[in-house]
C-alpha cells in the first residue's frame, strides 16, 4: 500500500476514535445529574441540632478522622501501644502507695489497686477523650478553611479514638481482677451502659470545649486546671462512701460518679449505684451532649472566620 493510502487510512482511524471520544464525553456531560451527589451549603433555620442524617453520610470520614488520630497519637514512639498498659501501671503503682498504704482510704473491701484500676478506666477514656477534643479544632486549621465538612465529625472522632486505649486498659484489669481472683462474670454485659455514658459525657464537654477554643485560646491553658479539678470531683481515687449522705445527690450532678461507681458495680461487685444518682447523672449527660451540640452548631458557621 502506497505511504499516501497508509496515511489518509491513518487519519481516518484517528478522526473516528477522536469522534467516539467526544462523542463519550458528550453523553457523560448530558447524563442525569441525579447519578452525581449535589452537596448545598445554607444557613440553618431555626434550632441547629446535629443533623445526623449528614453525619451518617459521612461515617466513611469519621472513622478516617479516627484512625488518623489512632495513628498520630503513637507516631515516632519507641513502646507504641505500650503507653496504654504503662500509663495506668504507672498511676495505680502511685496512687496504690499514696492513697492506699498512706492515707488508708477506703476501697469498699476489694483490693486497693484493683479499686483503683477500676476508677481509672473510665476516668482516662473521659480524660483522653476530653483533651483531644478541646484541641480538635485548632488542631485542623488548615483543613477546616479549606475543605466543608461536617466540623461536629472532628470532637467526636476524638473522643471515639481514645476508646483503643480504653481496650487495651481493659485487658489489663482483667489480668489484675483474674489475680485477685475476682470474677466479673456475667455483669460484664452491663458494661456499655457506663461506657455510653462516659462517651456521651466527654462528647457533650468536648464540643463545648472545642467551640471555644477556637475562639479563645484560654482554654488551652485552663484545660489541666479544669481536669484536675474533675478528677478530684470524680471518686477515683477513693469511695463515694467517704461523701457525707447529704453531699451526694451534688455529686451525682457529675456524670462520671455514676460512670465509675458502675464500673467498679460490674468488675469488683461492689454495691450499685443508687436508682437517683443514675437518673440524674444520665440526665446531666444528656443536657451536656444536647447543649454542646447546641453551641458548637452556632459557632459554626463563623468557625473558618475566626479560628
Amino acid at each position: 500500500m502506497p505511504s499516501s493510502t497508509r496515511s489518509a487510512t491513518g487519519m481516518r482511524r484517528a478522526s473516528i476514535g477522536d469522534a467516539q471520544r467526544g462523542s463519550e464525553a458528550g453523553q457523560a456531560m448530558n447524563c442525569p445529574a441525579a447519578q452525581f451527589p449535589v452537596i448545598r451549603l445554607q444557613a440553618n433555620s431555626g434550632w441547629p441540632g446535629a443533623n445526623l442524617a449528614e453525619l451518617w453520610r459521612q461515617r466513611e470520614l469519621l472513622g478516617f478522622f479516627i484512625w488518623r488520630d489512632v495513628k498520630v497519637r503513637y507516631k515516632q514512639t519507641l513502646l507504641g501501644i505500650a503507653w496504654a498498659l504503662l500509663q495506668p501501671l504507672a498511676t495505680i503503682s502511685v496512687f496504690s502507695v499514696v492513697f492506699g498504704r498512706l492515707a488508708h482510704l477506703d476501697s469498699e473491701g476489694a483490693p486497693y489497686p484493683a479499686f483503683c484500676l477500676a476508677g481509672l478506666l473510665p476516668w482516662m477514656l473521659f480524660a483522653s477523650g476530653l483533651t483531644a477534643a478541646a484541641q480538635s479544632l485548632v488542631g485542623n486549621v488548615n483543613l477546616i478553611t479549606k475543605v466543608y465538612f461536617p466540623r461536629l465529625l472532628l470532637p467526636v472522632s476524638s473522643v471515639l479514638s481514645a476508646l483503643l486505649d480504653f481496650a487495651v486498659s481493659l485487658a489489663l484489669a482483667l489480668v489484675l481482677l483474674a489475680w485477685y481472683r475476682i470474677l466479673p462474670g456475667a455483669r460484664l454485659l452491663l458494661l456499655p451502659l457506663p461506657l455510653a455514658l462516659v462517651l456521651l459525657t466527654g462528647a457533650g464537654a468536648g464540643c463545648w470545649l472545642a467551640a471555644l477554643n477556637a475562639r479563645y485560646r484560654d482554654v488551652r491553658h485552663a484545660l489541666p486546671f479544669l481536669m484536675q479539678l474533675w478528677m478530684y470531683a470524680t471518686p477515683v481515687v477513693y469511695s463515694l462512701q467517704l461523701v457525707p449522705p447529704t453531699w451526694r445527690p451534688w455529686a451525682a450532678l457529675n456524670p462520671l460518679v455514676a460512670a465509675v461507681e458502675m464500673f467498679r458495680y460490674i468488675l469488683l461487685r461492689t454495691p450499685a449505684p443508687s436508682a437517683g444518682i443514675l437518673l440524674v447523672s444520665t440526665a446531666v449527660a444528656l443536657g451536656l451532649s444536647l447543649s454542646g451540640i447546641w453551641f458548637f452548631r452556632i459557632t459554626e458557621r463563623t468557625i473558618a472566620d475566626t479560628i
